[in-house]
C-alpha cells in the first residue's frame, strides 16, 4: 500500500483520513479512522480540530474532489501547496491572499508528495469558484487550506490528494454532481493499490 510505504513507522490505526463529504469517501474508507468536515473552511477547522485533540493523529490524509483547469477530469493530484484564495485585505496595503498580522505565509508548504502523482496548488476559499485565471493556484476547493495550517500548526505530517471533479469553468456544478461520487474508488486505486 502506498502509505505504509511512504510512512512505514506510521500504521492506519494512526492515520487519519479527512473529507469535506461521506460521498467523496463511499464505502472504501468505512473500516478506517475518517471524519467528515462539512463544507467550508470553517466548519473543516471546527472538526479537524475536534478530531485531533481527540484521536492525535500520527499522519492526517485530506481526500476530497475539487476543480481544476490545469488538470483533467478523473486525475489524482497530491496537493503540497495552499493559498487562501477568499482572503483579500487589498484595501489596507496588504497583498492579496495574505493574511494580516500573521506569520502565515500566502504559499502555505504543508504537504507531502506521493510518488508517481502530479503536483498541485490547492486554493481554497467560501465560494465554488469556476474561474481562477491567473491565480497562483491550480486546483480549488474549499478545505484544504485550513486543514494543511492545522497539521502544520499540530506538526503532524499531512497527505492531500484530490480528485479532479471538473474543470473549474461553467459546467463546472454538474460535472462535480456526477464526478464526485467516483473519487472514493480512483483513492483506492492509488492509496491502496487495488484495482476498481
Amino acid at each position: 500500500m502506498m502509505l505504509t510505504q511512504q510512512f512505514p513507522d506510521i500504521t492506519l490505526a494512526d492515520t487519519l483520513f479527512v473529507f469535506a463529504l461521506e460521498a467523496e469517501a463511499g464505502t472504501v474508507f468505512a473500516d478506517l479512522n475518517t471524519v467528515f468536515t462539512g463544507i467550508g473552511k470553517v466548519n473543516a477547522a471546527i472538526a479537524l480540530t475536534k478530531a485531533v485533540q481527540r484521536q492525535r493523529p500520527k499522519l492526517i490524509v485530506n481526500l476530497g474532489s475539487a476543480g481544476s483547469q490545469r488538470y483533467g477530469k478523473g486525475e489524482v493530484v497530491c496537493c503540497t501547496h495552499f493559498v487562501q484564495r477568499d482572503m483579500d485585505v487589498t484595501a489596507l496595503g496588504f497583498a492579496r491572499y495574505e493574511t494580516p498580522l500573521s506569520d502565515v505565509p500566502v504559499l502555505l508548504e504543508h504537504g507531502q508528495p506521493i510518488e508517481g502523482l502530479p503536483l498541485g496548488t490547492c486554493g481554497s476559499g467560501d465560494s465554488f469558484e469556476v474561474s481562477h485565471g491567473d491565480a497562483p493556484y491550480d486546483i480549488v476547493d474549499m478545505e484544504a487550506y485550513v486543514l494543511a495550517l492545522i497539521a502544520r500548526n499540530e506538526g503532524i505530517p499531512f497527505v492531500c490528494l484530490k480528485y479532479i471533479s471538473d474543470d473549474a469553468g461553467s459546467d463546472a456544478a454538474q460535472d462535480w454532481s456526477v464526478q464526485v461520487h467516483l473519487a472514493a474508488e480512483a483513492f483506492k486505486r492509488v492509496l491502496f493499490a487495488i484495482e476498481p
